[in-house]
């Protein structure tokens, strides 16, 4: 039995043991959450704000949170996030904080405590810090060690034991060179005196490059394709030098002649200047004159009324009265008649084919409708009778109708005749328009008018030629008629 009950008791212990060993395995624990005394108060409802440090030092959970040195919050969890440290403060909610507060790590002594210290911006302060805020770009404060490490490297063989040696060459290069020395501290003072001056000026020229940075920013992908396409200007430059040489070879030549040039007329040209002298002289004596004048031509033109159409009318005119005229004027020169140009009159005609002559811009209007009479269909003889002598022959050639077709169509034309002088035309007309007829002899008798119609009528066509004839011939008549003379 003893043995029976010694095994239950060491089993129960086992189990009991085995029981504790899982009870606290599934508890997860952790020294951060056991409560410490004193810490800051952050209330009921407090904010959680993250601040992200490149370097946290050895903070760690718990740590205080201060603003103006008054603790406001604490640290509740320091991680890892890629490069960077993120800690996660704890604040009253209470806590009067722009939106963008500057963090940095502090101590409270040479050998304190590290805390985070919160701060607002010295300008550019907006909005509230509230729950949820990321505080980026977190600092930090020299640590001691740091500060004694800098130091121990300027005791050690930093260079303490040279400062003799620089202080004993620095006064043997000033040594006899101290106004020299002094005149260079002087202008120093001097330059920095103006620097401090123009301090404004500097920070707007710095402010326009930074707008100048940011516009080419806006433009970047301007400029870049610009970058990209300078190659092939270059190019093209390049393939273009032997032009470009022969342009710049081209403008010394050019300024070579110009000076010659210039040198040539520099007499006359001072001369012109000196000529000019009086004029101006006198345009500047006339000045207000000149000047009081353009009021009255610019009210140019005005009626009458207004500077008087008679003298009774200007009488009751005021001095100094003026007209201004506003004209809105649209002119159409297209039916604009020019002055005539010198033109051939019909007595001046040259002796040229008729088609050659009519086309003619020179000739006078006159001339142009004579011809166009002449040959038009049917023709009008007193216009072919006002041409040229010279011209007879061509009209015979273009109007066949009242000449002969040809010289070898003559029959009996006598030397002296008419048709022997080579122009029936003239001799037909004008015994038609003269009012004394064809020439006829007694009856009976043979004449040189007989000739003349023989052949007439072996040449032409009777009809047409009465026909055309028929006009001129009553004209004639009535013309005689009017004079007194009896009509044949």
């Amino acid at each position: 039995m003893t043995r029976r009950s010694g095994l239950r008791a060491r089993l129960r212990a086992g189990v009991a043991l085995l029981a504790g060993a899982l009870l606290l395995t599934g508890c997860d624990f952790d020294v951060y959450e056991l409560p410490l005394p004193g810490g800051a108060d952050t209330g009921k409802d407090p904010i959680t704000v993250s601040v992200r440090f490149d370097d946290v030092l050895d903070l760690v959970p718990k740590s205080s949170v201060k603003v103006n040195d008054v603790a406001v919050g604490q640290v509740t969890e320091v991680r890892l996030d890629g490069y960077q440290a993120v800690v996660t403060l704890e604040l009253r909610k209470d806590v009067d904080l722009p939106d963008n507060p500057v963090a940095s790590i502090r101590q409270t002594s040479l050998l304190g405590e590290k805390f985070v210290s919160l701060a607002p911006p010295t300008t550019g302060a907006q909005g509230r810090l509230s729950d949820g805020d990321v505080i980026k770009d977190g600092g930090r404060n020299p640590e001691v060690e740091e500060v004694l490490g800098a130091l121990s490297l300027v005791l050690n063989g930093g260079g303490i034991a040279q400062l003799k040696t620089i202080s004993t060459e620095l006064n043997l290069a000033l040594e006899g060179r101290e106004d020299s020395a002094k005149s260079v501290l002087t202008q120093v003072s001097s330059l920095m005196g103006q620097l401090d001056q123009r301090k404004q000026d500097i920070v707007r020229a710095i402010e326009s490059v930074n707008r100048l940075a940011v516009t080419a920013k806006q433009h970047q992908a301007s400029i870049d394709r610009a970058l990209d396409e300078l190659p092939s200007a270059l190019e093209s430059l390049d393939r273009q030098r032997a032009d470009l040489v022969k342009m710049l070879d081209g403008l010394t030549q050019l300024s070579d002649v110009g000076v010659r040039v210039i040198k040539t007329t520099k007499t006359a040209t001072v001369d012109t200047l000196k000529m000019l002298d009086p004029v101006l002289f006198q345009i500047s004596q006339a000045g207000d004159d000149f000047a009081k004048g353009f009021s009255t031509f610019l009210t140019y033109p005005f009626i009458d009324e207004s500077v008087g159409r008679d003298p009774q009318v200007a009488r009751n005119l005021h001095m100094g009265d003026y007209v201004n005229l506003s004209i809105d004027l649209a002119l159409d020169v297209g039916n604009l008649k020019l002055p005539d140009l010198a033109c051939i009159p019909i007595n001046e005609l040259p002796d040229l084919p008729l088609d050659v002559l009519i086309d003619l811009k020179t000739l006078c209007a006159g001339a142009t409708q004579t011809l166009q009479s002449c040959l038009q269909t049917p023709p009008n003889p007193s216009a072919c009778l006002q041409l040229p002598g010279a011209l007879i022959d061509n009209v015979c050639q273009a109007v066949k109708l009242l000449c002969r077709q040809a010289a070898d169509a003559k029959t009996g034309a006598t030397a002296g005749s008419p048709a022997a002088a080579g122009d029936p035309l003239g001799t037909l007309l004008s015994s038609v328009l003269t009012g004394g007829g064809l020439g006829r002899a007694a009856p009976g008798g043979h004449s040189e008018a007989d000739d003349m119609w023989r052949d007439f009528d072996t040449t032409y066509d009777a009809s047409l030629v009465g026909l055309y004839a028929a006009p001129l011939v009553a004209s004639r008549q009535t013309e005689l008629q009017q004079k007194g003379r009896p009509a044949k």
